[in-house]
């Protein structure tokens, strides 16, 4: 019987949400954004998203973390939790477009009214404002203006609620996102009968980027001094004013592009470089900023990793111990207001900071399933103590930008696996020894080196149990059993479910005691029905207990059989029974139970190995006399006169031919 359990729903725009239902650690210098998540308990549960941003949403769900305890299928009801996602889309037909420094009228009754702006490359800041705002003709301004789209787990939709006649109501935006429209939503709080008029008004203030040119970068060795890198800096040839354009505007500079070359390595493996060298020129005046395309819609699987390392020579002799390198790392925008905030937080991001300084010349940043959207990694020398020392101050940070699908390949306690879930792929990593965590870097449950070790013995030495088989088997002349034994004790590592199986099927038929063609018959069959059955489903209970049954219904067959051709107990000895058939079925009633209800993910390594050694010892115990007629060890003997000895199994004769 199923039972209800509470599942777990996560949302996220932009990539696959980071989750971790375990609650283990992450690597070091890794960012995570907490997820905005909804539980629910087998029943239906709705999230209304109003005015959500355009791309992709991704939704992820989970069961609670399930008992350790290893069940074949078949003995325990298999529950199967179905989890089905539907989405409602309700579209606005009626947008304005608002274009940079046009009034716009607007008229205001019981509907919002929906506006939407271009912002194009290097916009600086945007303004929204209302002019002649009134209600009913009288001064007053009762409207409520929304701008940006709703993202999870973070909104930064800006509200500004305007009230007052008195003053001016007005929005600022500071690097507002590029190269995109802007939604805009204006609700009167009025009464639904009362009309607001009101103008809105978007002003643009673009800056005029410096943008280091290909050619003067050739000129210039990597290895230069930091005062021979200054001539990179404006107003140097070297730089192409691109500001110029009506696009960007005459506005003041505002940053200094480097351009990134993206090197495709492999799948979901990228690296980000500036062109022709490694190093970025960091100075006081303006940030200098490199953007990272990550919108290829095959990036969001990855781990976005920054590693930062600043010139040590320059840092030392230039600079003094409150001198700051400040770093923003920023999708959609790059962060620009170092002179004023130090938060990297954009109109609508929050961005991720990092600094370096003289007693830290190294930062790295690692950010799990980043945003599809243009990165922009922002760097400006500060100094908040003394400015001026920053004027004449420049610093070379060397840069290392690279997605890869898992950082360090998951170490040495993991393993890096690629998965594709409709048309998306992303990485994650499976880890062993009891390592968790996002990059198995999580050894809270780790298993020490010594355990290690003694679950390897353990999984490995308690196969030489075999031995005794093998030896009884050779001795009693059943050559066929012996190989399957050794095969069982020697390939365990790889085949241990198909060794097992075949072991205890070849043990029920020789206690059988089948005539020779039928036995070896059944003995191939039944290892090919094993080698099928596992192949399909190894852990399904039916395809390892399924063969077996039916060799145990042959052998109770025979011996009723015998018993009633006799018409005495078969085996007819006690000390059979005894001595021999109760251990034998004791130990291997002990390992089954084991085998099917005591395994856990904490103790395989030692219920498993008890498995194996209980196997080989009832294998022992159960192996059927030698015939009488057989000599010991008789099918190692040679024969130097070529004589052959033959059986007639029907007669139960010897003759020599």
């Amino acid at each position: 019987m199923c039972s209800n359990v509470e599942i777990t729903v996560y949302f996220r725009y932009g990539a696959p949400p980071v989750i971790n239902p375990l609650g283990t650690s992450f690597p070091a210098n890794t960012s995570v954004q907490p997820s905005f998540l909804v539980k629910m308990l087998q029943s239906n549960a709705s999230i209304n998203i109003s005015h959500p941003a355009p791309g992709d949403w991704f939704v992820a769900a989970h069961l609670p973390p399930s008992s350790q305890k290893i069940e074949m299928k078949g003995f325990v009801p298999t529950c199967a939790y179905i989890f089905q996602p539907d989405m409602l889309v309700m579209r606005v037909v009626e947008v304005s477009i608002l274009e940079p420094n046009v009034p716009l009228p607007q008229t205001l009754l019981s509907h919002p009214s929906y506006l939407k702006i271009f912002v194009p490359e290097y916009t600086q800041e945007l303004r929204l404002e209302l002019q002649g705002c009134a209600s009913n003709g009288s001064l007053g301004c009762p409207v409520r203006l929304t701008v940006g789209s709703a993202t999870l787990p973070s909104n930064f939709q800006k509200v500004l609620t305007c009230t007052s006649p008195t003053w001016a109501c007005h929005l600022l935006l500071p690097s507002p996102p590029w190269d995109r429209w802007l939604q805009v939503t204006a609700k009167s709080l009025a009464g639904p009968h009362v009309s607001v008029a009101f103008s809105a008004v978007a002003t643009l203030t673009a800056c005029r980027p410096w943008i280091v040119n290909f050619q003067h970068l050739l000129q210039s060795s990597p290895n230069q001094s930091c005062n021979a890198s200054t001539s990179l800096l404006p107003p140097s040839p070297g730089y192409q004013d691109l500001g110029r354009s009506s696009r960007v505007g005459g506005g003041p500079f505002c940053l200094v592009n480097y351009q990134v070359m993206r090197e495709d390595m492999d799948v979901m493996s990228v690296h980000f470089r500036p062109v022709d060298r490694v190093s970025v020129l960091v100075h006081s005046g303006m940030p200098s900023v490199m953007r990272l395309y990550l919108n290829t819609g095959m990036d969001s699987g990855g781990s976005l990793t920054i590693s930062l390392w600043a010139n040590k020579v320059p840092l030392s002799s230039m600079i003094s111990n409150h001198t700051l390198v400040m770093v923003c790392v920023n999708a959609a925008s790059p962060f620009l207001r170092f002179n004023a905030s130090l938060n990297c937080t954009t109109a609508f991001f929050q961005g991720y900071s990092l600094s370096l300084s003289t007693s830290s010349l190294k930062a790295k940043l690692i950010i799990p399933y980043p945003e599809t959207d243009n990165w922009y990694l922002s760097l400006q020398l500060v100094c908040p103590q003394s400015p001026e020392e920053c004027e004449k101050t420049k610093v070379l940070v060397e840069t290392t930008l690279y997605l890869v699908p898992c950082l360090d390949d998951c170490g040495p306690y993991g393993q890096c696996i690629l998965l594709r879930r409709h048309g998306y792929l992303y990485a994650g990593c499976s880890c062993k020894a009891g390592w968790r965590g996002w990059s198995c870097t999580d050894n809270s449950t780790a298993q020490s080196t010594a355990q290690q070790r003694m679950a390897t013995l353990l999984l490995t030495l308690s196969n030489l149990l075999f031995l005794a088989p093998i030896t009884l088997s050779v001795y009693r002349c059943l050559l066929v059993e012996a190989s399957v034994y050794a095969y069982t004790m020697f390939f365990s590592t790889y085949c241990d479910f198909l060794g097992s199986g075949v072991s205890i099927w070849v043990t029920i038929l020789c206690m059988a005691r089948l005539k020779a063609a039928l036995k070896y018959v059944l003995l191939l069959l039944g290892t090919l029905v094993f080698a099928m059955s596992l192949q399909l489903d190894r852990r399904g209970a039916w395809n390892m207990m399924g063969p077996c049954l039916f060799a145990f219904v042959i052998m109770v067959t025979m011996w009723v059989y015998r018993c009633g051709h006799r018409r005495h107990c078969y085996p007819t000895s006690w000390q059979r029974w005894v001595f021999y058939l109760l251990p034998g079925i004791s130990m291997a009633a002990l390992a089954i139970t084991i085998y099917t209800s005591m395994m856990t993910s904490d103790n395989y390594y030692y219920t498993h190995s008890i498995w194996h050694m209980l196997l080989a010892g009832s294998a022992a115990f159960l192996l059927p006399p030698r015939d009488k007629h057989v000599e010991p060890w008789a099918c190692s003997q040679k024969f130097t006169c070529h004589y052959q000895i033959c059986k007639n199994h029907r007669e139960e004769l010897y003759t020599v031919t």
